[in-house]
């Protein structure tokens, strides 16, 4: 016996797909994220105001401080994405802050904060590699010039992509294609952007070269040598260029740029476990300890997680936190160019729910190192809260 073929149904046109038509997924969660990820300062809405804008997450938020002393928040928009890094920048003659973010869409985006309608707006978004947060596509770290001349923006591993900035004949921001300092075998820690004036942009890494990374026979423990490199965009020659290169302590693992040019004797502030070093090509270096707790284990490192420079015309300093919580304040004493002493003052312990009466949480002071030694580093009086 024959089989009756089945005969087959046509869809109705209730079931048709649509042709042309697309779905897009929209979600929100019922309660935005609080923890920050990334907060970078700037005059973003206007000239002279002071804001600071915060990424939580996939949350991009405009804040600022009123005159009660109280923080406002001026914009909140979800991005739809993962904020892995921001940095702000000012072109060269600007009044306003561009905010340059990396996030796990494989592009470079750039922000403008419109006053009129009250929130940021795209001006640039390049795409440079895969979505996702990937070793190898950069999006980890964005680090500016100074003088807002060029973005780099690189990968936990090997990659990194420069871009010169630029504006037009109608005053809009430009950006060139993007330049190439990639080196492999190589896993990176921090990026900064080194203040040289109007020399050519100057940007400073941690980098460690696994190829070079053994195990002791012995102890089996993991042996490696972590540098500090400088990559220099040449203008001129419209390349990147690793210009040098010097080994730093292993446990660093955060970088702060010291304002350079006119404002200072430049390089950078190398922080790692106990203390912070000023690194520059050519000086000597200058270290100094971190102030601990009382509490605080012997055998427990102290590290710098977050940092921020002030400027003002004729001084400046720096504020870094420690993972307790705990806000120095970080000078440096120099002539022209040349630095020759690091102070820290005794930091300022964040706000606990322990009780007011409890003893001060520092340890006395070390002893003053003769004064005659070339590299002796003699802290600050106490800085009192």
């Amino acid at each position: 016996k024959k089989k009756k073929k089945k005969r087959l149904e046509r869809p109705s046109s209730r079931t048709r797909p649509l042709r042309g038509a697309a779905m897009h997924l929209y979600s929100l969660t019922l309660q935005r994220s609080s923890a920050i990820t990334a907060a970078v300062c700037g005059n973003f809405s206007a000239p002279k105001s002071q804001e600071v804008v915060v990424a939580r997450g996939k949350l991009l938020e405009l804040l600022r401080p009123d005159e009660n002393g109280k923080v406002q928040t001026v914009h909140a928009s979800e991005v739809f994405g993962i904020i892995r890094s921001m940095s702000a920048f000012r072109l060269t003659g600007g009044n306003r802050d561009y905010l340059v973010i990396g996030s796990d869409s494989g592009k470079i985006a750039i922000l403008e904060f419109s006053a009129e309608k009250g929130q940021f707006e795209r001006v640039h978004a390049e795409t440079y590699g895969k979505t996702g947060c990937r070793r190898v596509v950069p999006g980890q770290y964005v680090a500016a010039d100074p003088r807002g001349r060029a973005v780099m923006v690189g990968g936990v591993e090997k990659q990194k992509l420069v871009y010169i900035l630029n504006r037009d004949s109608a005053a809009r921001l430009t950006i060139s294609s993007p330049l190439e300092a990639h080196k492999t075998n190589t896993l990176c820690f921090a990026i900064v952007g080194a203040d040289v004036g109007f020399d050519n942009p100057i940007f400073a890494t941690l980098e460690v070269d696994c190829e070079e990374v053994e195990n002791d026979p012995e102890t089996n423990e993991v042996l490696y040598e972590k540098n500090v490199v400088f990559y220099e965009l040449d203008l001129g020659l419209n390349h990147v260029v690793r210009k040098w290169a010097d080994a730093v302590d292993p446990t660093s693992n955060h970088l702060v740029a010291i304002p350079g040019g006119t404002d200072g004797p430049g390089g950078v502030l190398v922080c790692s476990e106990n203390f912070v070093m000023w690194k520059a090509q050519g000086h000597a270096d200058r270290r100094c300890a971190l102030p601990r707790r009382r509490d605080l284990p012997a055998d427990h490192g102290l590290l710098i997680v977050a940092s921020a420079v002030h400027r003002q015309k004729d001084m400046f300093f720096i504020l870094v936190q420690s993972e307790m919580g705990d806000l120095y304040k970080v000078t440096l004493r120099y002539e022209d160019e040349a630095v020759h002493e690091a102070r820290r003052a005794a930091p300022r312990p964040h706000p606990a729910p322990s009780p007011p009466s409890l003893p001060s949480p520092l340890l006395p002071r070390p002893p003053l190192p003769p004064p005659h030694h070339p590299s002796s580093l003699r802290p600050s009086p106490p800085f009192h809260p």
